[in-house]
């Protein structure tokens, strides 16, 4: 089973970085600015599935219900120790943890199980090769469509619609943590901590530092689905310029899961020690940019 990452699904939200324009503080959006970006959202699916009527294809315009933000929640985001290290000591980075707590995790099993599943994908699945060929085509061009006329964004397909979302929040994220001087040398300090304790560290910018440990088990989780797979190579292949590495998702039972989230537990509470003041100063600038791009690009 392979899930790509964003470029080509959601999943890349986890693992590419993301878009524009960056806010210098992580003040939650206000109940207003929330309403507007949902109803957006809809508008975005109601153009769609309009569009796909005329081309004499069914689509149903749905919004994924989300789970409800917690106060644990708000804290993370907001870069709080406590509230970190309460989450990595139970999910580590969160990669492995969806083998044991897919609920918590909200895999797409689990979302099926809540009502929360696309139904789009049923209606695809009823199409023949030759249907699902044309489908695929017109929901294309109902995304270009739909998107310059709700978003005032020109794309050139689906998988270029995340691809831009993917862009938009790098540039935001390099163009201002990255050439942040406090943020820079806060993450030079972390690398050299996480240096002292035996971790490789490559690059050491802000965002890459902040991503590092995850980076790592995403691999290893692909290394693992890449093992069990005889159709892909043991070792993935070079990934191109403005796209994402698809993860080759592995099928682990919760006790063969368990070890690797041992692994991970440890890396991120360690990762977490290291970065405590990295994190405090960084998180809630990225959290107020991805709050941004959302809304921007209506996902």
């Amino acid at each position: 089973m392979t899930r790509k990452t964003l470029p080509t699904a959601l999943l890349a939200l986890a693992v590419l970085c993301g878009c524009g324009g960056a806010a210098e503080t992580a003040a939650p959006p206000s109940p207003s600015a929330t309403a507007a970006a949902k109803d957006k959202k809809h508008q975005l699916e109601a153009a769609k599935a309009d569009c796909m009527k005329q081309k004499g294809f069914k689509y149903v315009a749905w919004v994924k219900p989300e789970l409800p933000e917690t106060e644990e929640d708000r804290s993370r985001s907001a870069g709080d120790y406590q509230a970190m290290r309460k989450y990595r000591e139970k999910y580590g980075f969160g990669i492995f943890a969806e083998f044991i707590y897919p609920k918590e995790m909200d895999t797409p099993e689990a979302q099926s199980e809540r009502g929360a599943a696309d139904p789009n994908m049923k209606v695809q699945e009823a199409l023949s090769e030759t249907q699902l060929g044309a489908y695929h085509k017109a929901k294309d061009a109902c995304m270009i469509t739909a998107s310059k006329q709700v978003l005032g964004v020109t794309v050139k397909s689906n998988i270029d619609y995340y691809n831009q979302i993917a862009l938009a929040r790098k540039r935001a994220t390099s163009s201002t943590l990255d050439t942040d001087p406090k943020l820079m040398e806060l993450a030079t300090a972390m690398a050299t901590c996480l240096k002292g304790k035996g971790y490789t560290v490559g690059d050491t910018t802000p965002t890459a530092m902040a991503k590092r440990g995850e980076n790592v088990f995403y691999e290893q989780l692909d290394k693992v689905g890449r093992e069990q797979d005889d159709s892909v190579p043991d070792v993935p292949p070079p990934t191109k310029k403005g796209q994402g590495q698809p993860i080759n998702m592995p099928r682990l039972t919760s006790e063969q899961a368990k070890p690797y989230l041992a692994k991970e537990i440890k890396a991120a509470l360690e990762d977490l020690e290291c970065g405590k003041d990295f994190y405090a100063a960084y998180t809630p600038r990225k959290s107020a940019i991805d709050t941004q791009i959302r809304a921007q690009f209506a996902y």
